[in-house]
């Protein structure tokens, strides 16, 4: 029965197939579509080409359909891999099956009798990596390419059935990053998120030439004209005329024009065009069409014009700000990118739904549909040649394939009014001539993109300042300082009147900023059920596992929202650093969503499928994160009541002109407004960096600890944003009562054996503990496990310890001396009650804590890892929480849960001063 089934339903399929056929003159004329059922024999030996395999279909084959790859047909080896927590297994997703070398895919074809003598042709819109075909068992050609479709020309093929053979050899061709290392990065060519599938995917068929083709069709707009330059190379010959005609989405006609057939055509055509951009997503297509109305050839375009004028990105005159991410071709349940527009569709509406309007793609090319969609909803685009080599130009055809993949790129995406920009690869580092060569030859071929030679570079001088080819320049740093947070905000204390204008006064290109964020974010458990394609989220499993076993498992959600509120505050900060600085034109979030490779690095506010993970909405991330983003500057976090907090008001407006806009601003305490206003402007025109007014608010009539909301938004709009501080009393007098405060052992050891309340906060360089941090960990902790390993804290927001001391239940920016002037310490070994978990990362899930309760002998303790005890006349906060602690260490509400030893507890915190593992432990761990 079952057999039954399965031949009705290969015929049902292959019966659409032929409706699909019949119903299509074009394909009934000039395609035969190669999808369905084909047999796949793997060449685990490399002995298909001296077998001959090519001659007959092999009896070991294996039933497939295409398109598909090996993984999702279940074909391969199997992967067995434990869900074990070591670096293999956190490294990236787990493929269920693995082929890597030639596989020999064979179907009997017919060819009808309306392709004889005409040149056939076999596209695969995309395949990794090397292809190869053969016709009854005839060498037909090869093609190499990793960013577009293989195009191999079959000849001419009599009519009727044949067998073709198509093998397709996964290995690596040539180097793209470097042998030395572990693994191949470059996300063309990876395993850490797509995967080296081996298969063919998308548009896939033969398609028979006419006797008069088209070969390449280009158009290059000329905006400040209203029209644009047609360019076609054709193969064959025609005795008629053909007419190149323009037509909008409707089809209507906008422009047309008739001309002879030649092998080189050039047109000018002029007409009622709109002008592409964010805003306004205009779509054209060019057509040429013989005299009978057969379309020879069409490619969709937009009339824009990018360009590089002195420190701005300027699009149809009118100064860009990109507000981008990566895509790094993170597809968990296909493990390769989309081959259609649904797929698309997801990415760039979830982007544009958290205020998005560019994507960079991370040293890889997406396929046609991308720059489809991308083009539909005013994306600007980067995209990037398969490089990421450390060794530039040590392999000569490296190079050579590389310049040809460069060149097929321009080719066969150059149309796309999305396609912006492009980079020679990622972070590359070797021969610069070589590199500075070939961007000067595809700015001279194709003037529609600015280039740069590479997105990002570790190798000086190059890393510094920009070559001198360079339209834009992508960078973390310049010879100046940094230009990303990350190198800042756990160095400084907060502050939110500074930019990066010190950073970037000698530049005279655009900047985009490189990789900003980059917060790890504790794992996502829940996300486990989603992966139910090729990939294996043994990682996820693993993490879970362990918490299972620590017996813990019920926090990982609390983890996940706390660590997750953290990186929001820091993205917050780092996109408007950079929209505050007027020389920079742009940033690239690394990342908006999760990157589960290169050591599971969860950096993103969406996971990777690009649902949220519950951190922030679309909405409130779009209040940073636009078109238009109000913003104020101001000195500092913290405050105390005998200060005025004031603020500078300022616009970053890449919208439109504003003609007299009034922009209202509030500060409010706990929902209820303490004062508010409206500053007014005579006119802000589009793409400003522009000053609004300034306010400002007495704090001296706060007599207690508070957490103030201040909020600016464009009367009219939706266009607002928000921002948090904290005041304190000036004058904080903490009444110890009947509290002992100490920084030593032997005097707590005393008064707790006297049955005394204790706050013992000890020395942070006597304390075996592990070095406190604000920022969290760096993309991964299994990528680069040498660094501070904690991921923020989770805060019992509601405990009464906090009952002058406003916080919410994770940290924010009042905590940043706090931090930095702590060490957590292990506590999975004994029992207490934290008020402040560390949350750890994944990588070693321990239970850390640096504020935690206990009975201790007869008396009661509160144990501080942060620094309450240094400095509290300068340091406003740690004076607070001390404040705090005490009145409630002096409440009845002082009732520890949970008793410890005296030994168990000395053993938990005292370091062994002549320890070198106990000193380094205290640094990296």
């Amino acid at each position: 029965m079952n057999n039954f089934f399965d031949i009705l339903r290969r015929w049902s399929f292959l019966w659409c197939l032929v409706l699909l056929y019949a119903c299509n003159p074009e394909n009934h004329n000039n395609t035969i579509p190669l999808q369905g059922e084909w047999v796949v024999t793997l060449d685990n030996n490399d002995q298909g080409k001296s077998e001959q395999w090519f001659n007959e279909i092999q009896t070991n084959a294996l039933a497939i359909t295409l398109p598909s790859t090996l993984d999702e047909a279940g074909i391969g080896e199997e992967v067995i891999v434990e869900p074990e927590l070591n670096k293999e297994v956190l490294y990236q997703l787990s493929r269920k099956n693995t082929y890597i070398g030639a596989a020999w895919y064979q179907k009997e074809i017919e060819i009808p009798n309306n392709m004889a003598d005409k040149e056939i042709v076999l596209e695969m819109e995309r395949v990794i990596w090397k292809s190869e075909v053969w016709i009854d068992g005839e060498y037909k050609g090869t093609d190499n390419s990793l960013v577009s479709a293989h195009q191999i020309s079959l000849g001419k093929i009599t009519p009727g059935k044949h067998l073709m053979t198509i093998c397709i050899d996964n290995r690596q061709q040539y180097d793209l990053f470097d042998n030395s290392r572990e693994r191949t990065l470059t996300h063309s060519y990876t395993e850490t998120t797509q995967i080296m599938w081996n298969g063919i995917l998308g548009n896939f068929n033969l398609k028979a030439l006419p006797a008069y083709s088209i070969e390449d069709l280009q158009v290059y707009p000329d905006v400040q004209k209203g029209g644009v330059e047609i360019v076609a190379k054709a193969k064959g010959q025609s005795e008629n005329d053909i007419t190149i005609q323009v037509i909008d989405k409707e089809g209507k006609q906008v422009s047309s024009i008739e001309t002879k057939a030649e092998e080189n055509i050039k047109v000018e055509l002029t007409g009622d065009f709109t002008p592409w951009d964010e805003h306004h997503p205009v779509i054209y297509t060019a057509q040429v069409k013989t005299a009978k109305g057969d379309i020879l050839a069409q490619a969709d375009f937009g009339l824009r014009k990018i360009e590089s004028v002195e420190n701005n990105m300027l699009l149809n005159g009118k100064r860009l700000f990109l507000r981008g991410t990566l895509e790094c071709c993170i597809f968990p349940l296909t493990g390769h990118p989309p081959l259609n527009k649904e797929g698309w569709l997801k990415v760039f509406q979830s982007a544009k739904s958290y205020g998005l309007n560019h994507i960079r793609f991370h040293s890889w090319c997406p396929p046609e549909d991308a720059f489809e969609v991308a083009d539909s909803l005013g994306f600007y685009l980067q995209v990037e040649m398969p490089n990421w080599s450390l060794k530039y130009g040590q392999e000569p055809e490296m190079v050579k394939w590389m310049e040809r993949e460069g060149e097929r790129m321009i080719r066969n995406y150059g149309n796309h009014p999305s396609f912006c920009m492009m980079a020679m690869g990622n972070e590359l580092e070797g021969d610069y001539k070589l590199l500075t060569d070939f961007v000067k030859k595809l700015q001279k071929e194709d003037p529609r993109h600015l280039y740069t030679t590479t997105a990002f570079t570790f190798q000086k001088p190059h890393s510094e300042e920009p070559d001198a080819v360079d339209e834009y320049w992508i960078t973390q740093w310049t010879k100046d300082g940094w230009v990303r947070g990350q190198g800042v905000f756990d160095d400084y204390a907060p502050s939110f009147d500074k930019d990066y204008r010190s950073s970037i006064e000698f530049l005279d290109i655009p900047l985009i900023t490189h990789e900003i964020g980059q917060y790890s974010v504790y794992p996502n458990l829940k996300e486990i059920e989603k992966y139910t394609g090729v990939l294996s989220p043994k990682n996820f499993e693993a993490i879970k596992i362990d918490l299972e076993k620590k017996g813990r498992l019920d926090k990982a959600e609390d983890y996940l929202k706390a660590s997750g509120q953290l990186a929001k505050i820091l993205y917050k900060e780092e996109v408007e650093r950079a929209l505050k600085t007027p020389g920079i034109s742009g940033f690239q979030l690394l990342d908006l969503h999760d990157f589960p490779g290169q050591g599971t690095a969860l950096v993103g506010m969406l996971d990777a499928f690009w649902d949220s993970k519950g951190i922030v909405t679309g909405e409130e991330f779009k209040t940073f994160c636009n078109d238009l983003v109000p913003l104020i500057k101001f000195e500092k976090a913290v405050y105390t009541n005998n200060e005025v907090f004031k603020a500078k008001a300022e616009v970053a407006n890449y919208w439109k002109d504003l003609e007299a806009p009034a922009f209202d601003w509030s500060i409010a305490q706990n929902g209820s407004v303490l004062k508010s206003g409206s500053l007014e402007s005579k006119g802000i025109k589009q793409g400003s960096y522009a000053e609004v007014g300034a306010f400002e608010f007495e704090l001296k009539n706060i007599q207690e600890p508070q957490k103030l909301d201040i909020t600016l938004s464009l009367q009219g709009t939706d266009y607002k944003n928000s921002w948090s501080v904290w005041v304190y009393p000036q004058s904080q007098k903490v009444d110890r009562k009947d509290v002992v405060v100490t920084t030593k052992w032997a005097v707590a050891e005393k008064s707790l054996n006297e049955g005394k309340k204790v706050l013992f906060t000890p020395e942070l360089d006597e304390l075996n503990g592990i070095e406190g941090k604000f920022v969290p960990v760096f993309w991964s902790p299994v990528h680069f496990p040498n660094q501070p390993g904690s991921m923020g804290l989770l805060i019992q927001d509601q405990h009464p310890l906090f009952n002058e001391f406003p916080t919410e239940y994770y940290t924010n920016w009042q905590w940043w001396d706090l931090c930095k002037k702590s060490k957590s310490l292990e506590v999975d070994k004994i029992v207490v009650e934290p008020v402040v978990t560390v949350v750890d990362n994944f990588f070693k899930n321990r239970d850390l804590s640096n504020l935690f309760e206990v009975n201790v002998g007869k008396g009661k303790l509160v144990f501080s890892g942060i620094d309450l005890n240094t400095d509290l006349d300068h340091r406003i906060t740690a004076k607070a929480l001390l404040n705090s602690t005490v009145d409630y260490m002096n409440s009845e509400a002082f009732a520890p849960k949970h008793t410890v030893t005296f030994k168990s507890l000395k053993d938990l915190f005292q370091r062994n001063p002549n320890s070198k593992e106990a000193a380094k432990k205290g640094l990296y761990d």
